[in-house]
């Protein structure tokens, strides 16, 4: 097991709204696997709304008052799905350093990988 170095940001606020943090190096505790729990339930409530939407949009009858709803559920949703992101791109690997290379543009892709 790697050694702890950062804070996990946990997927809900304090009652100030202030993000939440927990420091541990036991991945598999009940706190790490509530915010698991939670994340993957604000991922799938995110996927369900994404599909509402775009049946919303679609109805060229949706009145003003259903699309702001919308636009504040899609607003909400957003703001979990980047926490949930944040939080996990935070407990990634650091990446090993590069080997030297001849330039520093990074990876070639040929031009055929982008269709």
């Amino acid at each position: 097991m790697t050694p702890h170095n950062e804070l996990r940001l946990l997927p809900w606020s304090g009652p100030d709204g202030k993000p939440c943090f927990l420091s541990t190096d036991d991945t598999g505790g009940p706190l790490s696997r509530l915010a698991d729990n939670t994340e993957a339930a604000q991922l799938d409530a995110s996927t369900e709304l994404l599909e509402h939407a775009k049946e919303v949009l679609a109805d060229a009858e949706s009145e003003p008052a259903e699309l702001r709803l919308l636009a504040r559920d899609l607003t909400e949703a957003l703001r979990d799905t980047l926490r949930v992101a944040v939080s996990r791109g935070h407990r990634l690997p650091a990446p090993a350093p590069a080997a030297h290379r001849g330039d520093a543009s990074g990876p070639r892709v040929p031009a055929a990988a982008f269709g």
